[in-house]
């Protein structure tokens, strides 16, 4: 019996390295794929959109914040994980009576680190969680070194609308702003306020609004009606998946913010 555990602290007994997997976690099904173990993972949800070809491979158990236990069940899992941000913490007594469940909490780069780490000890996969811890310190570090230049832009990142709603502090994504040297004027509001737009100059008058891809598909017309209470951003579509995505994405967030720094350039 091996007794590990989660990042809320909790502790798990695991009688065997885990076999059958179910992930509720759509970032983190990448990660596991990352990490080879993709023969493992039985069970998905309907948003685990990375690798594309999972949804036709393995069982869809729900979303992120509803899942059917009984499928859960029927596919036997000795390994289920979640992630605190995205599942309620009220499917753990139900998935506990099923399998270990370990839930992961990530609101920073060096949280995600660890959970590599970890699920690469768990799973038996250490040499693949070395190797890409390794490629995402390596491109953090490239990443630092373009970004200390950068001037500090005032922004505000929306996730969605009626109500509408930012992300603020205690979030994996102001953790992203903060390295791209945004100042979020959301910051001194917890998660994901709602918030009123035709106070946002009130609110600190961003240079920059992002619209996330996800959960909310912003259209031109949310960009619109934002901007005619600005004083003068800029705005902008954010991938969703690469500010808010923990675990490999994050080989990708970074070429993909110097490539949003160039363009915000061009604009000031």
């Amino acid at each position: 019996m091996k007794i590990i555990k989660d990042q809320l602290g909790r502790e798990i007994s695991l009688k065997n390295t885990p076999k059958r997997i179910i992930s509720l976690v759509p970032s983190q099904t990448e990660l596991l794929c990352d990490l080879a173990l993709e023969n493992e993972l039985v069970g998905i949800t309907k948003f685990c959109v990375h690798p594309y070809h999972l949804k036709a491979t393995k069982t869809i158990v729900g979303g992120t914040k509803k899942v059917d236990f009984d499928k859960i069940k029927a596919l036997q899992p000795d390994f289920i994980l979640c992630n605190k941000e995205e599942n309620s913490y009220d499917f753990l007594p139900e998935l506990e009576k099923i399998a270990p469940t370990y839930f992961s909490n990530v609101t920073t780069i060096q949280d995600s680190i660890d959970l590599i780490v970890s699920l690469g000890s768990i799973l038996n996969r250490r040499t693949e969680s070395d190797n890409l811890v390794h490629k995402i310190k390596f491109k953090l570090a490239d990443f630092e070194q373009f970004i200390k230049d950068k001037p500090i832009r005032k922004v505000a990142y929306f996730i969605w609308t009626k109500p509408w709603m930012v992300a603020g502090n205690d979030t994996y994504i102001n953790e992203m702003l903060k390295l791209n040297k945004f100042e979020n004027i959301y910051a001194n509001m917890s998660r994901y306020p709602k918030i009123e737009i035709d106070r946002i100059r009130h609110d600190g008058d961003p240079d920059v609004i992002i619209l996330s891809s996800e959960p909310f598909p912003f259209k031109d017309e949310h960009a619109i009606k934002i901007g005619t209470f600005t004083n003068r951003s800029i705005t902008v579509f954010g991938d969703g998946e690469l500010f808010s995505w923990h675990g490999s994405r994050l080989l990708l967030s970074f070429d993909y913010f110097k490539e949003l720094h160039k363009k915000l350039e061009s604009h000031f």
